[in-house]
C-alpha cells in the first residue's frame, strides 16, 4: 500500500508535468534498418546511442544515473518513481514515437532500458526530454497507487493517446489476471 507521501507526490508530479516534446530529429536520422540504433559512442560509465540518448548503468533502482544530476528535483523523481513502478510500465506503451525513433518496446524504456539480474539498473536519458513520456509515466504510476489494474491502467492510456499522439511502442498487453 502506497503511503500518503507517495501519493503526494504522484498527485503532484501529475499536476506539474509539463515538458517539451521528444527529440527534433527524423525517423531516418535515428533508426537505421528500422531497428534501434546501436551504442555510438561510450564516455567512461555512459553510452550515448546514434539517436542522441544517453544511457548510463547503476547498481540499483536506489541510485540514479549521472545524467540526471543538472535536472530538476521533479524529473529525478520521475525517474526513481519509474523505477518503483516498472512492473507496471513494462506493460504501458509510450506515445511519442520512441517505439521508431529509439526501439522502445515500453513506456519503460524512456527511463530504464533494463534490469540486469544482478539488479544492475541500465538508466536511459530519454524521458529527460520528453513530456509524452514523463505524462505517460506519471499517470500511470498515479493509477496504479489508486488501485487501478494493469488492464485498466493500459486501457485508460491507450485510450486517452491514441489520437493525436504518434504510433505507440509494441507493447505487450498484460496478463489478463491484471
Amino acid at each position: 500500500m502506497r503511503t500518503g507521501k507517495q501519493r503526494f507526490v504522484i498527485l503532484l508530479l501529475s499536476v506539474g508535468v509539463l515538458l517539451s516534446g521528444c527529440s527534433g530529429k527524423s525517423v531516418q536520422e535515428q533508426v537505421t534498418n528500422g531497428q534501434a540504433a546501436e551504442a555510438a559512442h561510450e564516455h567512461g560509465h555512459q553510452t550515448q546511442l546514434t539517436n542522441g540518448d544517453i544511457q548510463e548503468a547503476t547498481a540499483s533502482i536506489d541510485e540514479l544515473p549521472d545524467f540526471l544530476k543538472n535536472q530538476t528535483s521533479e524529473l529525478q523523481t520521475i525517474y526513481a518513481l519509474s523505477a518503483q513502478v516498472s512492473d507496471v510500465l513494462k506493460y504501458i506503451p509510450c506515445y511519442c514515437g520512441c517505439g521508431e525513433s529509439a526501439g522502445h518496446e515500453s513506456n519503460l524504456n524512456c527511463f530504464i532500458d533494463e534490469i540486469q539480474e544482478d539488479g544492475t539498473v541500465v538508466w536511459d536519458d530519454h524521458g529527460t526530454r520528453c513530456g509524452v513520456c514523463l505524462d505517460i509515466a506519471v499517470e500511470s504510476a498515479k493509477m496504479s497507487s489508486e488501485g487501478m489494474s494493469l488492464t485498466d491502467i493500459r486501457s485508460a492510456i491507450d485510450e486517452k493517446y491514441s489520437t493525436g499522439y504518434a504510433k505507440p511502442t509494441p507493447t505487450p498487453m498484460p496478463p489478463a489476471a491484471s
